[in-house]
């Protein structure tokens, strides 16, 4: 797995309170269904856990989305827009939600719904 998306990973789990550091792995939950996932402690994903961006990459830029990525900042990267999801979940939001666009009204209630569970999820990273 390439280093830069090890990297994301990792930010999102730090920035997760329900992401939790046991020995050398961590432990966390499906953004979606809520399905047990497990990462090294570098960041490679153990089974079926996968990198989400809450609010599409796609969407970032288009005006039908304006108001849910002023939440996350201008970068889809925003620790914000990141979680961690199983690979059945994120697939599926990916084949349906993501492709039909923000205009789509469904698709964007989904994406309302997820971020407001991410964001709850919040916790500040550590220091350095």
């Amino acid at each position: 797995m390439r280093p830069a998306l090890r990297r994301l990973f990792l930010l999102a789990l730090s920035t997760d309170s329900d992401a939790l550091l046991h020995a050398a792995e961590w432990e966390t939950r499906c953004l979606h269904c809520r399905r047990r996932l497990r990462l090294r402690d570098d960041g490679e994903p153990l089974g079926h856990a996968t990198l989400e961006h809450v609010v599409p990459q796609a969407w970032f830029g288009k005006r039908a989305a304006k108001a849910l990525t002023m939440l996350v900042g201008d970068d889809a990267n925003d620790p914000r827009n990141l979680a961690i999801a199983c690979a059945a979940c994120n697939h599926g939001k990916g084949m349906s939600h993501d492709a039909r666009g923000p205009k789509d009204e469904r698709a964007r209630v989904v994406v309302e719904r997820l971020l407001e569970r991410r964001l709850a999820r919040w916790r500040e990273p550590a220091a350095p």
